[in-house]
């Protein structure tokens, strides 16, 4: 037989489902890990500007009650009103645990503000290169997609979801474990020949998967976070913190203004 020429029709098209699995694969990896950065982004945006926007809400509605109150004028109290029911009511308990407790109790940051010891600081926008670099390698050798029959995508779907949540939680010493987990068990059987119906189905399906993933993309992407991801891709935290001190600037000149009305005659 000459070189490159194919032992069976199914062959090639076995070759070309193997290829298009690697890619979405990879493609689904650059997915996940956007959405880590995203999600992770938005607890620190939360956390680090959340209490900022508040103050200025607060201030600015405190501004318009002394402004009405000196001029008299209905508009101006319509003004104020509005303001003042544009704050926040005060949370019910499941919205002041949001964020600060989980099935395993309460989370660090709660611990802290509960026994007035320093709260740590947001956890980083992103997990260290090393992290990532575990997390694609498991991904690429345990994924679902590579499964060979039922049992196997089921034992692969439950290890990656462990997978998942080491990553997100930047846990080298986690996704080491994994992967010394994932090399000391079965190995995959060794594909089945005569089966080019499976195969068209499969492709297919890969064709499907890739459409789901890049609407995931596009709304992860075209999201409040996701924009403000894309102005600094390389330095996140900067950006954060660029809003801050803007907000913080905001913050104390309303203070004075309030300050300067209240302190009038």
């Amino acid at each position: 037989m000459p070189p490159g020429q194919d032992a069976r029709p199914e062959d090639r098209l076995e070759r070309a489902v193997r290829s298009a699995e690697r890619a979405l694969i990879e493609y689904e990896i650059a997915v996940e890990t956007f959405r880590v950065e995203v999600e992770n982004f938005s607890r620190l945006h939360h956390q680090r500007l959340g209490p900022l926007y508040a103050r200025l809400e607060e201030l600015d509605a405190r501004l318009l009650a002394e402004r009405a109150a000196r001029s008299g004028d209905a508009e101006d109290r319509r003004r104020a009103d509005e303001a003042r029911e544009r704050l926040a009511p005060l949370p019910g308990v499941e919205e002041l645990l949001h964020g600060w407790m989980d099935g395993e109790g309460l989370f660090p940051e709660a611990v802290a503000m509960l026994t007035d010891r320093p709260v740590r600081p947001p956890r980083r926008v992103r997990p260290p290169e090393e992290v990532r670099r575990l997390y694609r390698e498991l991904v690429r050798g345990a994924h679902p997609d590579l499964a060979r029959d039922e049992p196997d995508r089921v034992r692969r779907e439950e290890f990656i979801t462990r997978v998942n949540a080491a990553y997100a939680r930047a846990d080298e010493g986690g996704l080491r474990e994994l992967s010394a987990e994932w090399e000391s068990g079965p190995r995959p059987p060794c594909p089945v020949a005569g089966r080019a119906e499976e195969l068209y189905a499969r492709l297919e399906w890969l064709s499907r998967r890739k459409d789901l993933l890049t609407k995931v993309a596009r709304e992860l992407e075209e999201g409040p976070v996701g924009a403000m991801l894309r102005l600094a891709p390389d330095d996140p935290d900067r950006l954060l913190e660029e809003i801050a001190e803007r907000l913080e600037g905001q913050v104390a000149e309303r203070e004075a203004e309030l300050a300067d009305l209240v302190g009038r005659p």
